[in-house]
């Protein structure tokens, strides 16, 4: 360091990710590989995840705990292969019992500054505010004219959080979590946690983070809200190929690149990787292709096909196709995982 230049140290905070649920939404495609890890406009989800934190980089030194599954493996092999400069610790759920027991097994690890999101929560926003944060925590919200599928948050009128209702039986309260939290003090959440699973406070058999939140506001907690515009769920196949629209239409689309492939018509935007083969194809819109695919003979549209497959004599749309699969001769919306093989040899 230079004579006079200030030494400015960061703050520590963790990311707290439960990403063990068995993603049995987006079957078959999650058979062989984590929910994070679905292709989404030539990147994962986890991906897009991770980069919901980039503002964080300058006030904040990350640190990352993924609430992975017994064979999530495929989790910790890509962060060290793509990530290996960032922080992760790996904790192992092997019985699902809901939000709060995924984080409550990472208690050891768990101090200071926290923030938790699920795995298939994408907003954006910037997190810099975070470093001058005052309050014991904050939910993030969006408005929702449907609220009953949902957890809600019901305010007073300075937007402090009164209190929190799980998949509530009304319509009344429209301010919906999104499933992003900060907790000024990850500790105390970890106690409210262990008060929750005392009193077994749960839903279905299983410990939601909402009911652990209204025990932290029961005991004194001030947690306000924070509205969010954007909010992608990447948790079933619907939301997985809305969530790719939005992405291909906000700079991830490369068609004109792709445009200029022989004997292929691109309708953008989609995205190709530089090493698919396509040939005699339309293609689009709102398509994705990754690496390694061949295609021929094609009309393909609102669709994402995953690494390696072979594709030939098709229309298709409204599709997801998994790694290393096999279609021929077909024509209707398909939703197949890794490594299957439809259609006529």
């Amino acid at each position: 360091m230079k004579t006079g230049q200030i030494e400015i140290m960061k703050k520590h905070i963790q990311i707290v990710i439960p990403m063990a649920g068995f993603g049995s939404r987006l079957r078959p495609l999650t058979w062989s590989k984590p929910k994070p890890l679905i292709d989404i406009a030539g990147k994962t989800s986890l991906d897009y995840l991770l980069s919901e934190f980039s503002s964080l980089n300058q006030d904040f030194e990350q640190e990352f705990i993924f609430i992975i599954a017994p064979n999530g493996w495929q989790i910790k092999s890509y962060m060290e292969s793509h990530y290996p400069d960032v922080k992760c610790r790996f904790v192992v759920q092997e019985e699902m019992k809901g939000q709060s027991h995924a984080i409550y097994l990472a208690r050891e690890l768990i101090h200071g500054p926290m923030l938790m999101t699920f795995s298939d929560t994408i907003i954006e926003g910037d997190l810099s505010f975070l470093a001058n944060e005052k309050s014991d925590g904050i939910a993030w919200v969006q408005w929702n004219p449907e609220p009953q599928r949902f957890g809600v948050a019901i305010t007073d009128p300075n937007n402090q959080v009164e209190r929190f209702i799980e998949k509530p039986a009304t319509d009344e309260h429209k301010l919906v979590i999104v499933g992003f939290y900060y907790f000024s003090e990850g500790k105390d959440l970890i106690a409210a946690i262990e008060e929750q699973i005392s009193k077994n406070i749960s839903l279905k058999n299983e410990y939601y983070i909402a009911d652990a939140i209204n025990v932290m506001i029961q005991h004194g907690a001030k947690f306000r809200t924070e509205e969010t515009k954007l909010w992608l769920d990447t948790g079933v196949p619907e939301t997985v190929l809305s969530s790719n629209q939005y992405f291909l239409d906000h700079g991830n689309d490369n068609s004109s690149v792709a445009s200029q492939r022989k004997s292929v018509a691109i309708i953008p935007p989609v995205f190709i990787a530089e090493d698919a083969i396509i040939e005699h194809a339309c293609i689009g819109p709102y398509v994705s292709i990754a690496g390694g695919c061949e295609i021929r003979n094609a009309v393909i549209e609102n669709t994402i096909i995953a690494e390696k497959s072979v594709i030939s004599n098709i229309v298709m749309k409204d599709s997801m196709v998994g790694t290393k699969a096999q279609i021929n001769n077909h024509s209707k919306r398909l939703f197949i995982g890794d490594n299957s093989i439809t259609g006529d040899d």
